[in-house]
C-alpha cells in the first residue's frame, strides 16, 4: 500500500479540518491560556501561529487600544464559562491597518472534564465597510428627504400666498368697481355745493379737507385695481439699467415730495436680460417708493446693480426707520405696513406684490434691516425666465 493509500488517523484528520478552517479558531485552556491557534489568524492578522502562542495576554496585544477593555470583559466571560456570538471588536493588522473580526465561543468538554474554550474569529471588515456605507446613504438620503421636504413645504406657503393673492385680486376689483362710482358722485357733488359758497364762508376750508379726502379714497382704490389687474406681460429682452432709471424717473415726483433724493448708480453698464419688462419696473417701483417713505426729509435712496452668482441683483438701500425684528418676518404679508398713520403711505400691498412677481419669473426678494438704521430691499432677478 504507497504512502497516498494509508489511510490518515481521526485525530490527524480532525487536526487537518481544524487547520483548514477558513476563520481564525482558537483552543484556549480553563486559565485562558492559548493551546493552539489555526493559520488563519496570519491570514487576518500578520502574525504567525507560534507569535500569537508565545504572546503575552493574547489576543490583547493584536487588538486596537480603544477595544481593549471591551475584549478583556470579554474574556472574563469565556473563562465564566460563558458561551457567546458576534461580538466585534477591531484588531491592528501587523502592517498597521485595522480589521474589523467577529468573535464567538463556547466551553469545550470531555465528559466531565473541562477542556477550555474554542473561540472562532472572522474578518468582518467589508461587511463593516457595507455598513458604513449604508449608514452614509441613510444619512444622505435623510438629507435629501428633508430638503424635498423644505421644498414642499415652500410650495405649499408659495400656494398659501398665491390663492390669498387672487382673493384679494377678486375683492379688490369688486371694491374699486363699487367705490369709484359713489366717489365720483360725491366729487360732483362737492363741487357743485362748493360753487355755490363764498369763499368767505366759515366752512368754505372743510370743502378743501372733503376734496383732499376724495383724493386719498380714490388713491387708495386706484392701488387696488392697479395691483390685481396688472396684465401679464411676455418676455423681452431689454437693458436692465434702462428700466431701472424709466422707473426712477416716474418717482422724481414723490421724492420731491418727500424732500427725499435718488441717487442712481446702476449708470454706465449694461445688464440685458429677458422677462416681463412691465412686471420688472412693477417691483423696482415698489421698493423704491417703500424706500422713499421710509426716508426722513434730506435723506438719500441709493439704487445699485450687481451680479448674484447667474443673477442680477438691484439693491434699494436707505437710511430711514428701519424694520424691528418683530415686524421682519411678516412685511411680506399682504396689507402689513410699517408706515403707521402716515398718509402718503400705501396699503402694504407693495411687497407682497413684488415677492409674487418675482417668484414667478424665478426671483426672490433679500431684506436687511435695522431699526433707526435703514434697510436694504434687494431684487435678485434672473436672467431669463426658466423653462419647466
Amino acid at each position: 500500500m504507497s504512502g497516498i493509500d494509508r489511510p490518515v488517523g481521526k485525530d490527524t484528520h480532525f487536526r487537518l479540518v481544524a487547520d483548514s478552517t477558513y476563520d481564525w479558531e482558537t483552543w484556549v485552556s480553563p486559565s485562558g491560556e492559548p493551546l493552539w491557534v489555526n493559520p488563519a489568524v496570519e491570514r487576518i492578522t500578520g502574525y504567525s501561529v507560534e507569535t500569537c502562542l508565545a504572546m503575552p495576554d493574547y489576543p490583547l496585544p493584536m487588538v486596537v487600544s480603544d477595544d481593549r477593555e471591551r475584549v478583556r470583559e470579554l474574556w472574563r466571560e469565556i473563562l465564566n464559562m460563558r458561551s457567546g456570538n458576534d461580538v466585534e471588536f477591531r484588531v491592528r493588522h501587523r502592517d498597521g491597518h485595522t480589521v474589523w473580526v467577529a468573535i464567538s465561543w463556547q466551553p469545550m468538554h470531555h465528559g466531565n472534564e473541562h477542556l477550555g474554550f474554542r473561540t472562532s474569529i472572522r474578518d468582518v471588515t467589508r461587511k463593516q465597510m457595507l455598513r458604513e456605507e449604508l449608514r452614509m446613504h441613510a444619512e444622505h438620503l435623510e438629507e435629501l428627504v428633508e430638503k424635498r421636504s423644505e421644498r414642499l413645504r415652500k410650495l405649499e406657503r408659495k400656494q398659501t400666498q398665491m390663492e390669498k393673492l387672487a382673493a384679494l385680486g377678486q375683492l379688490a376689483a369688486s371694491v374699486a368697481h363699487e367705490i369709484n362710482n359713489p366717489l365720483a358722485g360725491i366729487r360732483t357733488a362737492l363741487t357743485l355745493i362748493r360753487s355755490e359758497q363764498s369763499p368767505e364762508s366759515p366752512h368754505h376750508s372743510l370743502f378743501d379737507l372733503i376734496d383732499k379726502e376724495i383724493d386719498r379714497m380714490s388713491r387708495i382704490v386706484q392701488q387696488m385695481y392697479q395691483a390685481y389687474r396688472r396684465q401679464a406681460t411676455d418676455p423681452r429682452e431689454f437693458d436692465l439699467v434702462n428700466t431701472i432709471a424709466e422707473t426712477l424717473h416716474f418717482l422724481d415726483t414723490v421724492a420731491k415730495t418727500r424732500q427725499v433724493e435718488i441717487e442712481n448708480l446702476c449708470e454706465g453698464q449694461a445688464a440685458v436680460v429677458e422677462l416681463p419688462e412691465g412686471e420688472v419696473k412693477q417691483v423696482i417701483y415698489n421698493l423704491v417708493r417703500n424706500a422713499i417713505q421710509a426716508s426722513a426729509v434730506g435723506h438719500t435712496v441709493r439704487v445699485e446693480l450687481g451680479a448674484c452668482g447667474s443673477d442680477y441683483r438691484v439693491d434699494v438701500i436707505d437710511n430711514g426707520i428701519g424694520i424691528s425684528e418683530r415686524d421682519l418676518p411678516s412685511i411680506f404679508e399682504p396689507f402689513y405696513s410699517t408706515s403707521g398713520n402716515d398718509d402718503r403711505g400705501g396699503l402694504g400691498l407693495g411687497l407682497s406684490i413684488s415677492q409674487a412677481l418675482l417668484e414667478s419669473m424665478g426671483g426672490r426678494i433679500e431684506v436687511s434691516s435695522s431699526p433707526g438704521r435703514g434697510s436694504r430691499f434687494s431684487a435678485i432677478l434672473p436672467r431669463k425666465i426658466a423653462q419647466d
